[in-house]
């Protein structure tokens, strides 16, 4: 207040404000800074990422999943199918065994069935050879066991093998008894001590002959 206003009176008086502030002649204070306006948040993209990669692998495990159970059944049905095929084998194996076992034991029954008639009319022949003087009784029943066992042989493929023209095979004579002769050429069969048998188209026994070979020149 100055001197002039304290000599007027207090209703001359007057209060001016101050455009500038509160203090005279004080610097005018800083107007405080607006506050700025927030901008809406968005999700960061690594979490977006974070989250989409978690369901791929998800579903990827659970495919994976689905595929192990899936190969697992399989591998069951596989065990249980070969268990069977091995079981199966096996029996299969034991009864071949058994049938061949079988073959084996009982193969000649119908053979042996044929020559028990021939043991038959052997004791025919010697009960009848008993009161026979001449013996014509026991040459006749000896005559007809011969024939049947020649037939039964027959009938099961086996032949006599014949010795043709004298000439030795190896593959089908055995030599016995060697001579030399300044007579022959090539080696010949002079005797025939016990015959050679086939069994259809295979050797069953070798003749065995004596044999007579080109003499050795000095």
């Amino acid at each position: 207040m100055t001197d002039d206003e304290k000599g007027k009176p207090a209703e001359e008086i007057e209060y001016l404000s101050d455009p500038e502030g509160p203090g005279e002649g004080g610097p005018k204070p800083a107007a405080a800074p607006e506050p700025e306006k927030a901008e809406p948040s968005e999700p960061a993209a690594p979490e977006k990422d974070a989250g989409a990669s978690a369901k791929h692998l998800k579903d990827k495990l659970r495919k994976r999943e689905a595929e192990i159970k899936h190969l697992k059944k399989e591998m069951e049905e596989l065990k249980d199918g070969y268990v069977r095929k091995l079981a199966d084998t096996e029996n299969l194996r034991k009864r071949l065994e058994r049938e061949k076992g079988d073959y084996f034991q009982y193969a000649l029954s119908e053979v042996l069935l044929e020559f028990l008639s021939i043991v038959d009319n052997f004791e025919r022949a010697l009960q009848a050879s008993a009161g026979d003087a001449d013996g014509k009784t026991l040459r006749d029943g000896v005559d007809l066991i011969y024939r049947m066992c020649t037939n039964l042989l027959l009938k099961q493929g086996v032949r006599a093998i014949e010795i043709k023209d004298k000439i030795f095979d190896p593959t089908l004579h055995h030599a016995m008894a060697v001579e030399e002769s300044g007579e022959v050429a090539e080696p010949q069969v002079t005797e025939e001590l016990q015959k050679g048998y086939m069994l259809h188209n295979r050797l069953l026994r070798p003749s065995l002959v004596r044999v007579v070979v080109p003499k050795k020149k000095d």
